[in-house]
């Protein structure tokens, strides 16, 4: 019976952790060449400009309930595994789950994290911008001109 039970944790904890690689992995992407599905067939605003300044940056994590979820879970079965008796068990789950909860937090914003650029941009009529957008600095140069594709509240720099 106990080996049947270590068994499912087992199971359990693997199916939690693939998870939770699923959802992080499957963060959305704020790079210039990526659109949601809602952007399809809406119409943009397209102004011309010539990129001023170039910066590589980085766009902070995703911090959802998912990681700490799911790192609670699994922290909480692990901790419950630790003692032999029930109020063993009961203390080891609690704690379990606080450290799983932080470090599936952690590891949701670190798997998350995107390398981007900081644009200064001046369009035709003389106006400075500044944009952030995920992708590789080395896609643009200072002096190129560049198009800025606006669906209202977010704007783009395409080529």
């Amino acid at each position: 019976m106990q080996t049947i039970k270590k068994t499912c944790k087992t199971a359990f904890l693997a199916s939690v952790l693939g998870l939770t690689v699923v959802v992080t992995g499957c963060a959305s992407s704020k790079g210039g060449d990526v659109y949601s599905r809602e952007d399809a067939r809406r119409p943009m605003s397209v102004r011309m400009a010539t990129i001023e300044g170039l910066r590589a940056v980085k766009l902070e994590g995703t911090k959802s309930a998912v990681g700490t979820g799911a790192g609670a879970i699994v922290g909480g079965i692990a901790g419950s595994g630790v003692a032999r008796d029930a109020k063993g068990q009961a203390i080891g789950a609690v704690l379990g789950a606080v450290v799983g909860g932080i470090a599936g937090a952690l590891t949701e914003e670190r798997s998350s994290r995107e390398e981007a650029i900081e644009f200064t941009v001046r369009t035709e009529d003389g106006k400075l911008l500044a944009f952030v957008q995920g992708g590789d600095i080395n896609e643009f140069k200072i002096g190129e001109r560049v198009r800025l594709l606006g669906t209202g509240s977010e704007t783009r720099v395409s080529h």
